[in-house]
């Protein structure tokens, strides 16, 4: 009896894994599929199609999440702001619907088919209904995040040159609009069409910050409000803040190649415990004799547990951290 429960429980967590693993490789593929469909960036192909550009603007803004004046929609801020910064297009309620509805339907499917206890189905409802999209969007905003810092660097030097050529700074953005592939090209073409339609470059770029959540950008928002309000080069300050964002991404990659030990040894010490008890109750599920019906061996499991995840805390931090 306790070996087929054992199994059961195996079960549903390789059910679990697969429906994580499968939404993954939707969502990567779809995304990809998305990059891939357009000429230079999502918004110029939009505006390829003959819109108007206030009209692309709002859409623009509409399947972000935002409102057409690019303020955050919902009252759930944190919820909307990591939705928007994600880069997932399309409505955010058929988005948060379709995760519910999965979670749903495999909780039923497990509940009438396999037997499962309700309490379980119930878990497994909320993990893929409500904690997976969550965990789809955090990834999904760390990687755009990445490839903006990427690009950042290299539109400040576009910018820096179409200045130092004589072009008005919205000239300049509009430039990088055009040039620049996403995820960079079409936010910074919200901000040349933002300044179009009547904002400043400091509001601008602050609405801009939002949307992406890259510090970088917190810095160019500074530097343009000091120096709308005390003066000064742009093009040179500009040109410095490319370098300072360039040496940082330089010093971040030269950071995940000397920690790439400790996280492969990280993976290796947090996984084996786990792969060694599963392979043990598939091969010999007699190995621990009587053991499972000690009064200690939930406490001793939970404690264990505990500081299992404390130790991967203090790796995390050890190898991701900010500077």
């Amino acid at each position: 009896m306790l070996t087929g429960q054992t199994l059961l429980y195996f079960i549903y967590a390789l059910a679990a894994a697969s429906v994580i693993l499968a939404a993954e490789a939707f969502f990567v593929s779809f995304s990809r599929g998305r990059t891939r469909s357009g000429a230079i960036n999502r918004r110029l192909k939009r505006l390829a199609d003959e819109a108007p550009a206030q009209k692309t603007l709002q859409g623009l803004l509409r399947e972000r999440g935002l409102t057409e004046s690019g303020d955050f929609i919902s009252g759930f801020v944190w919820l909307n702001r990591l939705y928007t910064q994600s880069g997932v297009t399309g409505n955010p309620m058929t988005f948060a619907a379709s995760f519910v509805l999965a979670g749903l339907m495999l909780a039923l499917l497990l509940w009438f088919f396999l037997r499962v206890a309700a309490p379980v189905a119930f878990i497994i409802f909320l993990v893929v209904g409500f904690a997976l999209p969550l965990v789809v969007l955090r990834r999904a905003r760390n990687r755009r995040i990445q490839n903006f810092a990427r690009q950042l660097p290299d539109a400040l030097d576009m910018i820096v040159r179409s200045l130092r050529a004589g072009h008005p700074a919205s000239v300049a953005v509009g430039l990088v609009a055009r040039e620049m592939p996403d995820p960079l090209g079409t936010e910074f073409g919200i901000v040349a069409d933002e300044i179009t339609f009547g904002l400043s470059m400091e509001q601008a770029v602050r609405k801009l910050s939002e949307r992406v959540g890259f510090e970088g950008l917190h810095l160019l928002t500074v530097s343009l409000s000091i120096q709308s309000k005390t003066g000064g080069n742009l093009t040179e300050i500009l040109a410095n803040l490319s370098s300072v964002l360039r040496e940082r991404q330089k010093l971040r990659l030269k950071i995940r190649a000397l920690s790439a030990e400790g996280r492969a040894s990280a993976w290796i010490i947090s996984l084996f415990p786990v792969v060694m008890f599963l392979l043990l109750q598939l091969i010999a599920p007699s190995y621990y004799g009587k053991i499972w019906g000690s009064p200690v061996i939930v406490p001793v499991f939970t404690t264990f547990g505990v500081w299992a995840l404390l130790g991967d805390y203090i790796m995390y931090r050890m190898v991701n951290f900010d500077f």
